[in-house]
């Protein structure tokens, strides 16, 4: 019988301006995977909805604040990991009040959907840039 593996459920969001650009993160020096760049979100806490997560996530790191329907899902990523297998589902957002500020200390771009690629990432996020792609090019 193979080991159990433990699902991590963590959420994203494609944040998109009006110029069609996407808001990427960078991991801070300490977290796992430092330095690669990611669409903000975070882990999902027991009894949280993923819309829930996104909207208190998206305070706590970039400091927005988001109703639930301006977030609609787009996609989603399956990833294993070597200690873990990641679940992520990615919804998109063009609505959202407040100026972003990176209340982590962490570095934010705005980047075209075309460009993605030229940003490292962790390995789960790559499959969710052809959706992005399609949708914003």
């Amino acid at each position: 019988m193979a080991a159990e593996v433990k699902l991590t459920l963590v959420v994203a969001c494609a944040l998109v301006d009006a110029d069609k650009r996407v808001l990427l993160a960078q991991r801070p020096e300490g977290k796992a995977l430092a330095g690669l760049w990611e669409f903000p979100g975070g882990k999902i806490e027991p009894g949280e909805r993923p819309e829930q997560t996104l909207i208190r996530e998206l305070h706590e790191e970039i400091g927005i604040t988001v109703s639930e329907p301006c977030l609609a899902p787009l996609t989603f990523a399956s990833h294993a990991y070597e200690t873990f297998h990641l679940l992520m589902p990615l919804y998109i957002c063009r609505r959202w009040q407040g100026p972003v500020v990176a209340r982590e200390g962490q570095n934010l771009a705005w980047v075209r959907a075309n460009k993605l690629r030229d940003y490292p990432m962790p390995p789960a996020d790559l499959p969710l840039i052809p959706h992005l792609v399609d949708l914003l090019m």
